[in-house]
Order: structure tokens, then sequence, then C-alpha cells
């Protein structure tokens, strides 16, 4: 791992840099936990589930798009979500193990 940290080009460490950049709040990290429990969930079901505003829940959800985090499909009037990389999980789960043992 560290070989591949030691050759990132600048381009890709502002990409990286960008991408944790976008997982750093906490709503966020809620949708991504949910997406990896469902597979799938509309607007209306993440806003209901999170508990907030549905143009907040919008926000969240186009800036995680932005950065292909997540991918979308529409059916009807419906906009779906899905997780582009299942591999995240894993990134959310060292972010975490990092933090409870810092503290």
């Amino acid at each position: 791992m560290a070989k591949q940290i030691k050759n990132l080009s600048e381009e890709q460490t502002d990409r990286a840099a960008s991408l944790i950049k976008s997982l750093s709040h906490p709503m966020r990290i809620s949708i991504i936990k949910y997406l990896e429990d469902e597979k799938e969930l509309s607007v209306k079901q993440l806003h209901n589930l999170l508990n907030i505003e549905q143009s907040t829940t919008s926000y969240h959800l186009e800036m995680l798009k932005k950065q292909g985090v997540l991918g979308f499909r529409r059916k009807g009037a419906n906009t779906f979500h899905y997780l582009k990389e299942d591999r995240l999980e894993y990134i959310i789960e060292c972010i975490l193990r990092l933090a409870v043992s810092y503290y």
C-alpha cells in the first residue's frame, strides 16, 4: 500500500482528497450505510430514514454523485440511488477504527 501512496500523481492526490472530503459528513456516511443495507433507495426513502428535509437529502446525494460515489436511475417520478463501489464500507471502517483508537 505504501508504494501506491508514494507513486500518486498530484492529480490522483487531489482526487483522493476530494473523495475523502465528500465522505466527511455524518449524513453522507449515513446515506452510505443505508445504501449498503438496502442496495438502492429513492430520495424519498432516504429523506424519511435520515429524518431531514428533502432538499438537504438531495444536496448530500448530489455531493456524493459528483465524486462518483453514487449512481442513480430514474423510474417514473422517482430517482433511486445506489453505491457505485462496494469497497466504501472498508474505507469507512478503517476511518472508524482510526477514530476509536485515537480517543
